[in-house]
């Protein structure tokens, strides 16, 4: 039981540190190898692991490919222009239509497109709008926050959703049926949360003129138009795939290539006469960060089109060694006994019924995932919830409980999720910095009222679905 918590311990610092030269894959596989040498698991247990992992892992990195594919033809500036033209001028609608705008790439796109995709382009954003810092600091705040607490109403909205569906065989209209309404409620709760915090650091008015256009953000038309079928395809194909018995990672798949397809055609269909103040490529899953600018003031020629190669060599394939290795990890936890005492946890709260039962897990996933990141949390989760020995409401209650806890828990603390790591960094690239006692004070007061209030309205919602 030792051997065991202390791999798990050496694994968990060793990623959330990330020393140079290791990625979160190499350190999580050979966390997974350590355990093997010891003994915690056996090379029985891998092909048991991979089965849990292979489909939500590849389903998440074909979800991020297509949307750093849309990145680079300006899909998600274009959709922010937009947006800020819709403030009409006014400080608080703006701020308010970003955070619903990062909810939906959150939810279509996964937290960390939403994080690390958008927060650069609404950073460029405020440097043209010529905000003051604590009005920057605001805005970045709440695209980070947003990410997380809008990635909960679908399966592909985040990789711990993902996960949970495939471990407890969940499908994705059953899923959306239990959590987009309460993923309304979390976004409404957050915003709501995100108004009142930052007020007075949010400005009354801004300047529309300072904004570009959004067609100018549009650099390979094709694609961009390519992008809007692409993503109602794989709706429809998401909600086929479980009476078809197809992968959710088949059906991303396919929507991936068919629109890398469309981008690396020859010659490229690209208007030259696009353009751009400033074009920041963020790599979902990496810590690289490419701001490209021109003498004239910030302005380029963007006669080039998507580029798909850095795409897929930006794409996060760690994540798949990540899995693997991580889950090896936890699984030798498992083998220990030492998540069957979560389970003893979580049966005895299954007991005070379904508003206790939501509350009571989901709260303790949230703390677990604030203090040792929210992937290893929530395999540990779906473990324990699977010993609890629970059925029907109770034993539902506690699946979704587990995904709000993995989803809200990690913005507590910045160690949270690695999304949050790199998104620092990538703020810390950009001139803002944000301590993590900074972080950590924001945070706690952002999340706990956000995670109380989801949670109860997944008791409430599941009570009416059950009634």
């Amino acid at each position: 039981m030792y051997v065991a918590l202390a791999i798990f311990a050496i694994t968990l610092i060793l990623v959330i540190w990330q020393p140079k030269g290791l990625g979160i894959g190499w350190t999580a596989l050979g966390g997974a190898v350590l355990a093997l040498l010891t003994g915690v698991v056996s090379l029985s247990d891998v092909p048991v692991v991979w089965d849990l992992v292979w489909n939500a892992t590849f389903a998440f990195v074909a979800i991020v490919i297509i949307s750093l594919v849309l990145d680079e033809a300006g899909f998600f500036e274009w959709a922010a222009l937009h947006v800020a033209r819709w403030g009409r001028g006014n400080g608080r609608l703006l701020f308010a239509l970003i955070v619903l705008l990062g909810a939906g790439i959150a939810a279509v796109f996964a937290n960390d497109g939403a994080a690390l995709i958008l927060t650069p382009i609404v950073i460029q954003m405020l440097v043209a709008l010529r905000f003051p810092a604590a009005a920057s600091l605001a805005f970045v705040m709440a695209c980070g926050f947003i990410a997380d607490a809008g990635s909960l109403p679908l399966v592909v909205s985040n990789l711990v959703n993902i996960v949970t569906a495939d471990f407890f065989d969940i499908g994705f209209a059953r899923y959306a049926q239990v959590m987009v309404p309460v993923g309304i409620i979390a976004v409404l709760a957050s915003l709501a949360m995100l108004l009142l915090y930052f007020r007075r650091s949010i400005p009354r008015t801004y300047d529309l003129s300072a904004l570009a256009a959004p067609r100018s953000a549009v650099r390979d038309e094709l694609t961009f138009r390519a992008g809007w079928v692409v993503l109602a395809v794989l709706l429809v194909g998401y909600f086929l795939a479980e009476p078809l018995h197809i992968p959710l990672s088949a059906v991303a798949g396919v929507g991936a290539i068919a629109l890398m397809l469309v981008a690396a055609r020859q010659p490229a269909f690209v208007f030259a006469s696009v353009r751009r103040r400033e074009t920041v490529v963020v790599a979902a899953g990496t810590s690289s960060l490419d701001v490209v600018d021109s003498p004239n003031g910030g302005e380029r020629d963007a006669s080039q089109g998507v580029s798909v190669r850095r795409v897929l060599r930006e794409a996060p394939w760690q994540i798949v060694l990540f899995s693997i290795g991580m889950y090896l990890v936890v699984y030798g936890l498992r083998n220990e006994g030492i998540t069957a005492q979560l389970s003893l946890v979580f049966a005895g709260i299954a007991d005070e019924g379904v508003v206790v039962t939501a509350l009571g897990v989901g709260v303790i996933v949230a703390v677990l995932a604030s203090l040792m990141n929210n992937m290893p949390t929530v395999l540990i989760a779906a473990l324990a919830v699977a010993g609890a020995g629970t059925t029907g409401l109770a034993h539902e209650t506690m699946v979704y409980a587990t995904v709000i806890g993995a989803d809200l828990g990690p913005k507590i603390t910045p160690i949270g999720s690695l999304a949050t790591l790199l998104w620092l960094h990538v703020l810390a690239r950009k001139g803002i910095v944000i301590t993590w006692g900074q972080y950590f004070r924001t945070g706690i007061v952002l999340t706990i009222p956000v995670l109380i209030v989801t949670l109860l309205a997944l008791a409430g919602w599941l009570l009416l679905l059950s009634a």
